[in-house]
């Protein structure tokens, strides 16, 4: 079964303006509009990055051309391929991909014959609270096992590690089956493997338990795309024909492959004229939030 991993950093990424004009030419004219009215470049390059990631899977691995694809969003805000509805029947099993993006990266899941959700999470301090304080906060999102769990890690730094590895498996676990807010988080409890993770390698030994019942139809796969941010892909079962049954169909975990700008657009094609105004109003943008910027720079 197909199955693809991508990362983009955008946190490093400084495009240059024939960058930037090239990458907003290659997305959907509404999207390239949505993607100027935010505040922040950061928030602007990881949308844009978010928007490629999904053309360059659905072009590469669904050979569809890329002038021929047309991404919508349901009305929880999930892209989907709305266009053209008929794929080949003879390429398989349905894909099923997700997007994630925080802290310094943009990341692409996808597989077929099974839902996918991803996740990625920045260990970060909290910025106007101490760390106990931001765990009271939050009490309500875990179980009192995962708390127990995320309060002996050690360190309060190695605390927020585990509190954003099980933030980030939650939220893998709620794209993938798509219910969004209204889902209570303490009705899944996560089972972390004993081994750590490091960077380099995936891991699938941490368990769900939903309800107080281990699911067994589900798959977790975790990882680290750098010290400090850890990814968390959930795979279950999807009910359509020619899905894969999980554990005869998974092929070995792979890490993300991090991919260069190049790398991104590499299969993509104009979609629209050249606007130099993008790029003027792009440049007059704050990376981030002061508070963002403080946070990073005394972590």
């Amino acid at each position: 079964m197909g199955s693809v991993r991508w990362a983009f950093r955008c946190g490093s990424w400084v495009p240059s303006r024939s960058e930037l004009l090239l990458a907003a030419r290659c997305i959907q004219r509404e999207e390239k509009h949505r993607i100027g009215q935010f505040v922040f470049a950061k928030d602007a390059k990881s949308a844009l990055v978010g928007r490629l990631l999904l053309r360059r899977f659905v072009c590469e691995k669904m050979g569809i051309p890329w002038s021929e694809i047309r991404l919508e969003r349901s009305a929880r805000g999930k892209p989907y391929l709305a266009a053209p509805l008929k794929v080949s029947s003879d390429s398989g099993p349905v894909w099923s991909f997700n997007l994630s993006h925080q802290g310094d990266f943009a990341v692409l899941a996808a597989q077929q014959g099974v839902q996918v959700g991803v996740d990625v999470m920045k260990t970060t301090m909290p910025g106007s609270s101490s760390v106990p304080e931001f765990f009271r906060i939050m009490t309500r999102q875990f179980t009192g096992y995962e708390w127990s769990i995320i309060q002996s890690a050690g360190s309060e730094q190695q605390q927020l590690a585990a509190f954003y590895r099980h933030w980030a498996l939650k939220e893998s676990f709620i794209k993938a089956i798509g219910t969004g807010l209204g889902f209570n988080l303490q009705r899944v409890e996560f089972h972390l493997s004993s081994e750590p993770l490091t960077q380099g390698r995936a891991l699938r030994q941490t368990k769900m338990y939903l309800d107080e019942e281990q699911e067994e139809d589900w798959i977790f796969e975790e990882s680290l795309l750098d010290a400090d941010h850890h990814v968390a892909v959930a795979l279950g079962p999807a009910d359509k024909p020619g899905s894969a049954t999980l554990s005869s169909s998974l092929q070995p975990p792979t890490t993300f492959t991090l991919l260069l700008f190049s790398e991104l657009i590499a299969s993509a094609s104009p979609l629209t004229e050249e606007d130099p105004a993008y790029w003027d109003t792009f440049r007059m943008k704050a990376e981030a939030p002061q508070r963002q910027r403080d946070t990073h720079t005394s972590t």
